[in-house]
């Protein structure tokens, strides 16, 4: 255990090291020492990667340090003194107690299901799922820097993501049992326990900080790849024609967040990319859609919840998104965002 502990510290010391030689450095050894001049296409690969994984690691690293400060030191009761049992003022309260909710989108799902457990109702949860990997300032400072010349869609990610929160848990309160949660269940997410305060808290802070960052990192880096790959290899006419289709272009961009499972403090740069090719109601659909359900948090869902809730809350996000998204895409065209 103590020599993971040291093993993780260390590649986060070097990963910052080589940083550091990326952003001072990187023009003058780069080129020399990844000469792909010979193989256009591999090189065109690579400049877009670059370009995806040097602008989002900052990201990544403060969301990092985020989600690791609060896992460590926000504790369960005092999010479930915030949400009070009242059906709709326990919506708005949830919104609001996200702020403050783990970053990590695949944290919130024990989180949540230890609340429900200790009496939070599940409608209120369920908009913690919804709102917790979006609504917080990494998130929001990163899909301000990918789109600083489209501020509608920072504005039309925020919007969208409350009114499905809204949404979703008026349905889940109505329609849905309270009995959702799996008795029994498999871990599929790292879950660190809070520390008391003491002489390890930092060292604590420092190993789930690297945890996090690796963690989270190695899904953003498969998800920068495939994202490099589809634009270089892509037909551009094929691209571009179902990109151009609204519902065709969001349904395909919300299926490729499925997915790519990105983190939701660093997909603004990977939805950027996509940005000359897409309608911004197809953007918005990866970027709302992507952290409220991708693959890996599916798996999660099944560990933790039971089969027939966690197929609704699928059926139900998907359809509440792309309805919400075809309409949004309709009014930014019209100036209306």
């Amino acid at each position: 255990m103590l020599l993971k502990r040291y093993t993780g510290n260390l590649l986060l010391l070097i990963l910052l090291f080589l940083l550091l030689a990326f952003f001072f450095l990187g023009d003058v050894f780069i080129p020399k020492a990844l000469d792909f001049s010979a193989y256009p296409m591999l090189h065109s690969v690579l400049v877009v990667f670059l370009g995806l994984f040097l602008e989002s690691i900052p990201f990544l690293f403060l969301g990092a340090i985020a989600s690791s400060f609060i896992q460590l030191f926000v504790s369960e009761e005092i999010i479930q003194r915030m949400i009070p049992k009242r059906p709709l003022t326990a919506i708005f309260a949830a919104i609001a107690s996200a702020l403050i909710i783990p970053v990590c989108e695949c944290a919130i799902i024990p989180v949540v299901r230890r609340l429900i457990v200790k009496g939070v109702p599940v409608h209120a949860g369920v908009v913690l799922l919804v709102t917790a990997p979006i609504l917080n300032v990494i998130v929001f400072g990163s899909t301000y820097y990918a789109f600083q010349n489209n501020p509608s869609i920072l504005y039309g990610r925020i919007i969208l993501c409350v009114i499905t929160a809204v949404i979703v848990g008026l349905f889940i309160y109505i329609f849905c049992s309270k009995d959702v949660v799996k008795e029994e269940k498999i871990e599929l997410v790292h879950e660190h326990d809070h520390v008391t305060p003491g002489p390890s808290k930092w060292t604590s802070f420092i190993d789930h900080t690297s945890q996090e960052f690796f963690m989270v990192g190695r899904y953003f880096i498969i998800g920068a790849l495939f994202a490099s790959v589809f634009q270089v290899l892509m037909d551009r006419t094929i691209l571009a024609d179902i990109g151009q289709t609204p519902i065709q272009g969001t349904a395909l961009m919300m299926g490729i967040a499925f997915v790519l499972s990105l983190c939701s403090s660093a997909d603004a740069f990977v939805a950027a990319s996509f940005s000359h090719t897409f309608l911004p109601g197809s953007i918005l659909g990866f970027l709302v859609f992507g952290p409220m359900l991708d693959l890996k948090n599916v798996l999660i869902m099944l560990s933790c919840f039971k089969r027939r809730f966690v197929v609704t809350y699928v059926l139900l996000v998907f359809a509440v998104v792309f309805s919400l998204c075809l309409l949004a895409g309709v009014m930014i065209s019209k100036g209306d965002i």
